[in-house]
């Protein structure tokens, strides 16, 4: 019992250190058109919606060239309670809030990285932002 005591401390507090919030979101591959202005939007399925932590690991990025576009992609970590799962590659993570940070909201990363183990604290994926 004393390992499960242990593990559960740690969790909780992981948690409590998940000051910023997000949504989860995954594309369903269904479009809606706005009749007015033909405006095609993608529909998405909400996998998660509360506390998150956003950290960077290392001042780093990788550019990539799209086509004629250049893209810097940006790596971070996002910590989520380790009672979220079901999360793939290509998962939109959206900053809804951030305590510390102004420049956090409204920010989209991409799912790249899934780490799993038997005694995390929280879940821990690797994401990127996809700048220009």
């Amino acid at each position: 019992m004393f390992r499960d005591d242990v593990l559960a401390r740690g969790r909780a507090m992981a948690e409590v250190r998940m000051q910023d919030t997000c949504t989860i979101r995954r594309p369903t591959g269904d479009e809606t058109t706005d009749p007015n202005t033909g405006e095609i939007t993608p529909t998405y399925e909400t996998l998660y919606q509360g506390k998150c932590r956003i950290q960077q690991q290392a001042m780093q990025a990788q550019q990539q060239d799209a086509g004629e576009a250049y893209l810097l992609m940006v790596r971070l970590e996002v910590h989520l309670p380790i009672t979220v799962t079901g999360l793939q590659p290509d998962d939109e993570v959206l900053v809804t809030t951030s305590i510390s940070d102004p420049d956090l909201p409204d920010r989209t990363f991409y799912i790249r990285d899934l780490a799993h183990a038997s005694e995390k604290t929280a879940r821990r994926v690797g994401v990127v932002e996809r700048t220009s």
